[in-house]
Protein backbone atom coordinates (compact mmCIF):
# COMPACT_ATOMS: atom_id res chain seq x y z
CA UNK A 1 0.00 0.00 0.00
CA UNK A 2 1.56 3.64 -0.62
CA UNK A 3 2.22 5.81 2.26
CA UNK A 4 -0.32 8.52 1.47
CA UNK A 5 -3.15 6.27 1.14
CA UNK A 6 -1.81 4.48 4.12
CA UNK A 7 -2.56 7.20 6.36
CA UNK A 8 -5.82 8.79 4.55
CA UNK A 9 -7.01 4.94 5.68
CA UNK A 10 -5.93 5.12 9.16
CA UNK A 11 -7.93 8.13 9.67
CA UNK A 12 -10.89 6.99 7.81
CA UNK A 13 -10.46 3.76 10.13
CA UNK A 14 -10.22 5.75 13.41
CA UNK A 15 -13.41 7.89 12.03
CA UNK A 16 -15.57 4.57 11.23
CA UNK A 17 -14.52 3.05 14.60
CA UNK A 18 -15.18 6.42 16.68
CA UNK A 19 -18.66 6.56 14.98
CA UNK A 20 -19.90 2.99 15.47
CA UNK A 21 -19.06 3.68 19.24
CA UNK A 22 -15.83 1.46 20.06
CA UNK A 23 -14.19 3.95 22.87
CA UNK A 24 -11.53 6.29 21.29
CA UNK A 25 -8.14 4.64 22.88
CA UNK A 26 -9.33 1.31 21.31
CA UNK A 27 -10.22 2.69 17.76
CA UNK A 28 -7.05 4.69 18.22
CA UNK A 29 -4.75 1.61 18.38
CA UNK A 30 -6.58 -0.74 16.21
CA UNK A 31 -6.53 2.35 13.32
CA UNK A 32 -2.94 2.57 13.70
CA UNK A 33 -1.86 -1.21 14.75
CA UNK A 34 -4.12 -2.47 11.20
CA UNK A 35 -2.79 0.04 8.66
CA UNK A 36 0.49 -0.36 9.87
CA UNK A 37 1.01 -3.95 9.26
CA UNK A 38 -0.48 -3.55 6.12
CA UNK A 39 1.78 -0.68 5.26
CA UNK A 40 5.28 -1.35 7.27
CA UNK A 41 5.03 -5.00 7.91
CA UNK A 42 5.84 -7.00 10.75
CA UNK A 43 8.46 -4.01 11.10
CA UNK A 44 5.94 -1.42 12.77
CA UNK A 45 5.27 -3.61 15.99
CA UNK A 46 8.54 -2.78 17.56
CA UNK A 47 7.61 0.81 17.11
CA UNK A 48 4.30 0.00 18.61
CA UNK A 49 6.06 -1.89 21.27
CA UNK A 50 8.43 1.09 21.96
CA UNK A 51 5.35 3.84 21.56
CA UNK A 52 4.58 3.39 25.92
CA UNK A 53 7.67 4.26 26.63
CA UNK A 54 9.24 6.60 24.36
CA UNK A 55 5.45 9.04 23.92
CA UNK A 56 5.08 9.45 27.58
CA UNK A 57 8.28 9.73 28.41
CA UNK A 58 7.95 13.70 27.09
CA UNK A 59 7.90 16.23 30.19
CA UNK A 60 4.90 18.10 28.60
CA UNK A 61 3.15 15.44 29.60
CA UNK A 62 3.86 16.18 33.68
CA UNK A 63 1.79 18.87 34.19
CA UNK A 64 -1.38 16.93 32.78
CA UNK A 65 -1.74 14.50 35.68
CA UNK A 66 -1.06 17.04 38.55
CA UNK A 67 -3.35 19.23 37.17
CA UNK A 68 -5.98 16.83 36.94
CA UNK A 69 -5.01 15.99 40.90
CA UNK A 70 -5.38 19.51 41.44
CA UNK A 71 -9.25 20.14 40.33
CA UNK A 72 -10.01 16.22 41.61
CA UNK A 73 -8.87 18.34 45.16
CA UNK A 74 -11.05 21.04 44.88
CA UNK A 75 -13.59 19.18 44.15
CA UNK A 76 -13.92 17.76 47.87
CA UNK A 77 -13.54 21.54 49.09
CA UNK A 78 -16.31 24.35 49.02
CA UNK A 79 -13.94 26.19 47.24
CA UNK A 80 -16.64 25.95 44.45
CA UNK A 81 -19.41 27.02 46.73
CA UNK A 82 -17.40 30.12 48.21
CA UNK A 83 -16.41 31.56 44.76
CA UNK A 84 -20.18 31.94 43.18
CA UNK A 85 -21.11 32.99 46.95
CA UNK A 86 -18.68 35.91 46.20
CA UNK A 87 -19.60 36.45 42.62
CA UNK A 88 -23.17 36.53 43.51
CA UNK A 89 -23.28 39.37 46.19
CA UNK A 90 -21.27 41.53 44.12
CA UNK A 91 -23.67 41.32 41.21
CA UNK A 92 -27.14 40.88 42.69
CA UNK A 93 -28.16 44.30 41.97
CA UNK A 94 -28.04 43.57 38.51
CA UNK A 95 -30.99 41.29 36.88
CA UNK A 96 -30.10 38.77 35.52
CA UNK A 97 -26.52 39.02 37.86
CA UNK A 98 -26.83 35.97 39.30
CA UNK A 99 -26.17 34.02 35.88
CA UNK A 100 -23.22 36.41 35.57
CA UNK A 101 -21.97 35.38 38.65
CA UNK A 102 -21.59 31.60 37.42
CA UNK A 103 -19.86 32.80 34.02
CA UNK A 104 -17.33 34.55 36.08
CA UNK A 105 -17.12 31.90 38.38
CA UNK A 106 -16.63 29.71 36.11
CA UNK A 107 -13.55 31.77 34.51
CA UNK A 108 -12.03 31.93 38.20
CA UNK A 109 -12.13 27.97 38.48
CA UNK A 110 -10.86 27.74 34.96
CA UNK A 111 -7.46 29.38 36.65
CA UNK A 112 -7.37 26.51 38.62
CA UNK A 113 -8.62 23.29 37.04
CA UNK A 114 -8.24 23.90 33.64
CA UNK A 115 -11.30 21.94 31.47
CA UNK A 116 -14.98 22.65 30.91
CA UNK A 117 -16.66 20.24 32.74
CA UNK A 118 -15.32 20.42 36.03
CA UNK A 119 -15.58 24.13 36.34
CA UNK A 120 -19.53 23.40 35.04
CA UNK A 121 -20.03 20.89 37.64
CA UNK A 122 -18.09 22.56 40.31
CA UNK A 123 -20.06 26.23 40.00
CA UNK A 124 -23.49 24.84 38.72
CA UNK A 125 -24.02 22.63 42.11
CA UNK A 126 -24.02 25.95 43.84
CA UNK A 127 -25.63 28.19 41.31
CA UNK A 128 -28.37 25.91 40.49
CA UNK A 129 -30.06 26.07 43.24
CA UNK A 130 -30.07 30.02 43.97
CA UNK A 131 -31.19 30.48 39.95
CA UNK A 132 -34.37 28.09 40.87
CA UNK A 133 -34.79 30.13 43.81
CA UNK A 134 -35.25 33.51 42.28
CA UNK A 135 -37.10 32.09 39.06
CA UNK A 136 -34.82 31.45 36.71
CA UNK A 137 -35.39 28.96 34.03
CA UNK A 138 -33.64 26.00 34.72
CA UNK A 139 -32.54 25.34 31.19
CA UNK A 140 -31.31 29.38 30.82
CA UNK A 141 -29.37 29.28 33.61
CA UNK A 142 -27.36 25.80 32.82
CA UNK A 143 -27.18 27.08 29.06
CA UNK A 144 -25.24 30.02 30.58
CA UNK A 145 -22.97 27.74 32.24
CA UNK A 146 -22.34 25.19 29.55
CA UNK A 147 -21.14 28.16 27.51
CA UNK A 148 -19.38 29.30 29.98
CA UNK A 149 -17.35 25.85 30.74
CA UNK A 150 -15.85 26.59 27.34
CA UNK A 151 -13.31 28.93 29.63
CA UNK A 152 -12.16 25.97 31.42
CA UNK A 153 -9.92 24.89 28.35
CA UNK A 154 -9.32 28.54 27.44
CA UNK A 155 -8.16 30.27 30.29
CA UNK A 156 -4.60 29.16 31.55
CA UNK A 157 -3.73 26.42 33.15
CA UNK A 158 -5.46 24.30 30.80
CA UNK A 159 -5.14 20.83 30.33
CA UNK A 160 -6.35 20.53 26.74
CA UNK A 161 -3.82 23.11 26.22
CA UNK A 162 -1.06 20.81 27.24
CA UNK A 163 -1.94 18.16 24.76
CA UNK A 164 -1.94 20.61 22.05
CA UNK A 165 1.31 21.94 22.89
CA UNK A 166 2.69 18.44 22.69
CA UNK A 167 1.02 17.23 19.86
CA UNK A 168 1.82 20.79 18.32
CA UNK A 169 5.61 20.79 19.16
CA UNK A 170 5.12 24.32 20.85
CA UNK A 171 5.58 26.25 24.03
CA UNK A 172 2.94 25.40 26.51
CA UNK A 173 4.09 29.11 28.52
CA UNK A 174 3.33 30.46 25.26
CA UNK A 175 0.12 29.28 24.85
CA UNK A 176 -1.05 29.51 28.35
CA UNK A 177 -0.70 32.97 27.77
CA UNK A 178 -2.03 33.02 24.47
CA UNK A 179 -5.57 32.31 26.05
CA UNK A 180 -5.35 34.71 28.67
CA UNK A 181 -7.05 38.02 26.52
CA UNK A 182 -9.06 35.92 24.79
CA UNK A 183 -10.79 33.72 28.04
CA UNK A 184 -11.52 37.60 29.75
CA UNK A 185 -13.38 38.79 26.22
CA UNK A 186 -15.30 35.71 26.29
CA UNK A 187 -16.05 35.96 29.83
CA UNK A 188 -17.40 39.48 29.15
CA UNK A 189 -19.34 38.50 25.93
CA UNK A 190 -20.92 36.16 27.43
CA UNK A 191 -21.61 37.63 31.06
CA UNK A 192 -23.49 40.52 29.11
CA UNK A 193 -25.48 38.42 27.01
CA UNK A 194 -26.78 36.79 30.00
CA UNK A 195 -27.55 40.31 31.31
CA UNK A 196 -28.78 41.60 28.12
CA UNK A 197 -31.05 38.51 28.08
CA UNK A 198 -32.54 38.76 31.19
CA UNK A 199 -33.49 42.63 30.85
CA UNK A 200 -34.75 42.84 27.24
CA UNK A 201 -36.27 39.42 26.76
CA UNK A 202 -37.20 38.43 30.23
CA UNK A 203 -39.48 35.28 29.31
CA UNK A 204 -36.41 33.39 27.80
CA UNK A 205 -34.74 33.86 30.92
CA UNK A 206 -37.36 33.17 33.86
CA UNK A 207 -40.53 31.39 34.93
CA UNK A 208 -43.99 33.18 33.74
CA UNK A 209 -44.67 34.03 37.54
CA UNK A 210 -40.93 35.58 38.01
CA UNK A 211 -41.55 37.43 34.74
CA UNK A 212 -44.47 39.02 35.71
CA UNK A 213 -43.22 39.75 38.91
CA UNK A 214 -40.01 40.95 37.28
CA UNK A 215 -38.40 41.26 40.93
CA UNK A 216 -34.83 42.04 41.70
CA UNK A 217 -32.64 39.51 43.34
CA UNK A 218 -31.41 39.76 46.91
CA UNK A 219 -29.31 42.82 47.92
CA UNK A 220 -26.67 42.83 49.84
CA UNK A 221 -24.20 45.12 52.36
CA UNK A 222 -20.87 46.22 51.45
CA UNK A 223 -20.00 44.28 54.43
CA UNK A 224 -21.68 41.08 53.07
CA UNK A 225 -19.78 41.47 49.90
CA UNK A 226 -16.09 42.06 51.35
CA UNK A 227 -16.40 39.54 54.20
CA UNK A 228 -17.69 36.91 50.75
CA UNK A 229 -14.66 38.24 48.86
CA UNK A 230 -12.43 37.50 51.64
CA UNK A 231 -13.76 33.74 51.63
CA UNK A 232 -12.28 32.74 48.20
CA UNK A 233 -8.81 33.97 49.31
CA UNK A 234 -7.88 29.92 49.38
CA UNK A 235 -8.54 29.86 45.68
CA UNK A 236 -6.75 32.80 44.92
CA UNK A 237 -3.92 32.05 46.59
CA UNK A 238 -3.95 28.53 44.23
CA UNK A 239 -4.17 30.44 41.59
CA UNK A 240 -1.23 32.84 42.14
CA UNK A 241 0.78 30.17 43.05
CA UNK A 242 0.25 28.48 39.61
CA UNK A 243 0.16 31.25 37.49
CA UNK A 244 2.51 33.19 39.68
CA UNK A 245 5.07 31.58 39.29
CA UNK A 246 5.04 30.40 35.70
CA UNK A 247 5.02 34.51 34.88
CA UNK A 248 7.40 35.46 37.64
CA UNK A 249 10.18 32.46 35.89
CA UNK A 250 10.52 30.87 38.88
CA UNK A 251 8.53 27.47 37.46
CA UNK A 252 8.30 25.80 34.35
CA UNK A 253 4.47 24.90 33.51
CA UNK A 254 5.28 21.14 34.92
CA UNK A 255 6.95 22.37 37.98
CA UNK A 256 4.43 24.78 38.58
CA UNK A 257 1.76 22.08 38.51
CA UNK A 258 3.36 20.42 41.34
CA UNK A 259 3.65 23.86 43.08
CA UNK A 260 -0.49 23.70 42.66
CA UNK A 261 -1.01 20.45 43.67
CA UNK A 262 1.15 20.97 46.91
CA UNK A 263 -0.95 23.92 47.54
CA UNK A 264 -3.78 22.61 46.82
CA UNK A 265 -3.57 20.00 49.27
CA UNK A 266 -2.34 22.23 51.95
CA UNK A 267 -5.36 24.18 51.57
CA UNK A 268 -7.52 21.38 51.95
CA UNK A 269 -6.45 20.19 55.10
CA UNK A 270 -5.13 23.22 56.90
CA UNK A 271 -8.12 25.72 55.63
CA UNK A 272 -10.97 23.22 54.62
CA UNK A 273 -10.17 20.21 56.62
CA UNK A 274 -10.69 17.65 54.20
CA UNK A 275 -10.63 14.27 55.90
CA UNK A 276 -8.90 11.11 54.99
CA UNK A 277 -11.86 9.70 53.08
CA UNK A 278 -12.30 12.82 50.89
CA UNK A 279 -8.54 12.86 50.24
CA UNK A 280 -8.66 9.07 49.51
CA UNK A 281 -11.50 9.84 46.37
CA UNK A 282 -9.85 12.30 45.19
CA UNK A 283 -6.41 10.45 44.74
CA UNK A 284 -9.14 7.14 43.38
CA UNK A 285 -10.43 9.75 40.81
CA UNK A 286 -7.28 11.30 39.87
CA UNK A 287 -5.70 7.68 38.92
CA UNK A 288 -8.67 6.79 36.88
CA UNK A 289 -8.38 9.82 34.83
CA UNK A 290 -5.25 9.73 34.35
CA UNK A 291 -5.33 6.39 33.79
CA UNK A 292 -8.08 7.18 30.61
CA UNK A 293 -5.73 10.20 29.26
CA UNK A 294 -2.58 7.95 29.10
CA UNK A 295 -4.24 5.07 27.52
CA UNK A 296 -5.49 7.40 25.06
CA UNK A 297 -1.90 9.15 24.77
CA UNK A 298 -0.43 6.24 23.88
CA UNK A 299 -2.63 4.73 21.07
CA UNK A 300 -2.50 8.42 19.89
CA UNK A 301 0.92 8.54 19.51
CA UNK A 302 1.55 5.59 17.58
CA UNK A 303 -1.74 6.70 15.62
CA UNK A 304 0.55 10.24 15.20
CA UNK A 305 3.37 8.21 14.08
CA UNK A 306 1.39 6.86 11.09
CA UNK A 307 -0.27 9.77 10.16
CA UNK A 308 2.94 11.60 10.50
CA UNK A 309 4.83 8.90 8.66
CA UNK A 310 2.49 9.62 5.56
CA UNK A 311 3.11 13.14 4.87
CA UNK A 312 -0.17 13.94 4.59
CA UNK A 313 0.26 17.58 5.76
CA UNK A 314 3.55 18.12 3.55
CA UNK A 315 1.57 17.37 0.21
CA UNK A 316 -1.13 19.83 1.60
CA UNK A 317 0.53 23.21 0.88
CA UNK A 318 1.59 22.23 -2.10
CA UNK A 319 -2.13 21.02 -3.67
CA UNK A 320 -3.77 24.23 -1.73
CA UNK A 321 -1.18 26.67 -3.72
CA UNK A 322 -2.16 24.45 -7.21
CA UNK A 323 -5.72 25.21 -6.41
CA UNK A 324 -5.20 28.89 -5.84
CA UNK A 325 -6.86 28.98 -2.48
CA UNK A 326 -5.70 32.06 -0.31
CA UNK A 327 -4.69 31.01 2.74
CA UNK A 328 -7.30 32.58 4.54
CA UNK A 329 -9.45 30.34 2.94
CA UNK A 330 -7.68 27.28 4.46
CA UNK A 331 -8.20 28.69 8.04
CA UNK A 332 -11.93 29.23 7.48
CA UNK A 333 -12.23 25.80 5.78
CA UNK A 334 -10.54 23.88 8.92
CA UNK A 335 -12.94 26.05 11.18
CA UNK A 336 -15.64 24.42 9.71
CA UNK A 337 -14.54 20.75 9.68
CA UNK A 338 -13.72 21.84 13.30
CA UNK A 339 -17.28 22.68 13.77
CA UNK A 340 -18.60 19.43 11.88
CA UNK A 341 -16.10 17.07 13.81
CA UNK A 342 -16.94 18.99 16.49
CA UNK A 343 -20.87 17.31 16.33
CA UNK A 344 -20.19 13.85 16.16
CA UNK A 345 -16.71 13.68 18.01
CA UNK A 346 -15.75 14.40 21.76
CA UNK A 347 -13.06 17.44 21.63
CA UNK A 348 -10.06 14.83 22.65
CA UNK A 349 -11.13 12.87 19.27
CA UNK A 350 -10.80 15.77 17.64
CA UNK A 351 -7.70 17.00 19.45
CA UNK A 352 -5.59 13.75 18.60
CA UNK A 353 -7.08 13.07 15.13
CA UNK A 354 -6.61 16.60 13.34
CA UNK A 355 -3.66 18.09 15.09
CA UNK A 356 -0.94 16.35 13.22
CA UNK A 357 -2.22 17.39 9.94
CA UNK A 358 -3.63 20.57 10.74
CA UNK A 359 -0.57 22.37 12.77
CA UNK A 360 1.92 21.22 9.92
CA UNK A 361 -0.09 22.81 7.58
CA UNK A 362 -1.00 26.22 9.23
CA UNK A 363 2.74 26.78 10.02
CA UNK A 364 3.17 25.57 6.36
CA UNK A 365 0.92 28.82 5.38
CA UNK A 366 2.55 31.39 7.42
CA UNK A 367 0.62 31.12 10.45
CA UNK A 368 1.56 31.33 14.26
CA UNK A 369 0.79 27.91 15.88
CA UNK A 370 0.22 29.70 18.91
CA UNK A 371 -2.85 31.46 17.70
CA UNK A 372 -3.76 28.54 15.98
CA UNK A 373 -3.64 26.59 18.90
CA UNK A 374 -6.11 28.94 20.64
CA UNK A 375 -8.69 29.21 17.84
CA UNK A 376 -8.36 25.34 17.58
CA UNK A 377 -9.47 25.26 21.54
CA UNK A 378 -12.37 27.47 21.23
CA UNK A 379 -13.73 25.38 18.16
CA UNK A 380 -13.52 21.91 19.79
CA UNK A 381 -14.97 23.40 22.88
CA UNK A 382 -17.95 24.50 20.45
CA UNK A 383 -18.41 21.01 19.86
CA UNK A 384 -18.59 19.75 23.49
CA UNK A 385 -21.55 21.36 24.18
CA UNK A 386 -23.55 21.38 20.18
CA UNK A 387 -25.87 18.42 19.41
CA UNK A 388 -26.25 15.48 18.31
CA UNK A 389 -23.12 14.29 20.88
CA UNK A 390 -22.09 17.49 22.66
CA UNK A 391 -20.70 15.55 25.25
CA UNK A 392 -20.83 18.34 28.03
CA UNK A 393 -24.60 18.85 27.36
CA UNK A 394 -25.26 15.34 27.48
CA UNK A 395 -23.39 15.54 31.18
CA UNK A 396 -24.98 18.53 32.74
CA UNK A 397 -28.55 17.34 31.38
CA UNK A 398 -27.91 13.87 33.39
CA UNK A 399 -26.39 15.29 36.20
CA UNK A 400 -28.90 18.24 36.96
CA UNK A 401 -32.31 16.28 35.68
CA UNK A 402 -32.68 18.63 32.67
CA UNK A 403 -34.04 17.37 29.27
CA UNK A 404 -31.41 17.57 26.52
CA UNK A 405 -34.36 19.68 24.01
CA UNK A 406 -34.45 21.66 26.75
CA UNK A 407 -30.59 22.31 27.64
CA UNK A 408 -30.28 22.97 23.98
CA UNK A 409 -32.70 25.71 23.04
CA UNK A 410 -31.24 27.33 27.00
CA UNK A 411 -27.59 27.50 25.27
CA UNK A 412 -28.62 28.29 21.57
CA UNK A 413 -28.45 32.11 22.46
CA UNK A 414 -24.86 31.68 24.40
CA UNK A 415 -23.64 29.22 21.37
CA UNK A 416 -24.15 31.77 18.72
CA UNK A 417 -21.74 34.17 21.22
CA UNK A 418 -19.34 31.57 20.79
CA UNK A 419 -19.55 31.35 16.91
CA UNK A 420 -19.16 35.11 17.22
CA UNK A 421 -16.23 35.03 18.97
CA UNK A 422 -14.41 32.19 17.44
CA UNK A 423 -14.85 34.61 14.20
CA UNK A 424 -13.09 36.98 16.33
CA UNK A 425 -10.11 35.43 17.37
CA UNK A 426 -9.68 33.46 13.93
CA UNK A 427 -9.89 37.45 12.39
CA UNK A 428 -7.70 39.04 14.54
CA UNK A 429 -4.42 36.73 15.48
CA UNK A 430 -3.22 39.78 17.80
CA UNK A 431 -6.05 39.28 20.46
CA UNK A 432 -3.70 35.39 21.03
CA UNK A 433 -0.23 36.64 20.52
CA UNK A 434 -0.12 40.67 21.57
CA UNK A 435 0.49 39.57 25.58
CA UNK A 436 2.76 36.67 23.97
CA UNK A 437 5.02 39.18 22.07
CA UNK A 438 5.24 41.34 25.35
CA UNK A 439 6.33 38.81 27.99
CA UNK A 440 8.80 36.29 28.08
CA UNK A 441 6.64 33.25 29.11
CA UNK A 442 7.16 29.97 27.84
Amino acid sequence: MEIPMAGALCGLVFLILTLLGVPVVFSLGFSAVSVGLLTYGVTCLPKAAWTPFYGLYNLGFVALPLFVLIGCIIAETPMGTELYDMARKWLSRLRGGLVAAGIIGEAVMAAAIGTSMACILVVGKSAVRELEKYGYRKEFGLGALLAGGCLGPLIPPSMPMIIYSVLANVSLGRLFTAGIIPGIILTAMLSLTALAICRFKPEWAFTPQAARLAKEEERFTWGERLAALRRTWPLVALILAILGSIYMGLATPAEASGIGSVVALLLALLVYGVRASGLRRALEETAVINGIIMFILIGASFFSYIMGSANIAKYLPALIESWGISRWTVIIVINVILLILGCLLDAATITFLTVPIFVPLVTALGFDPIWFGVVFLVNTQIGVITPPVGMDTFTAANVFGVPVGDLVRGVLPFLIVLLVFLAIVTAFPQLSLWLVNVTVAG
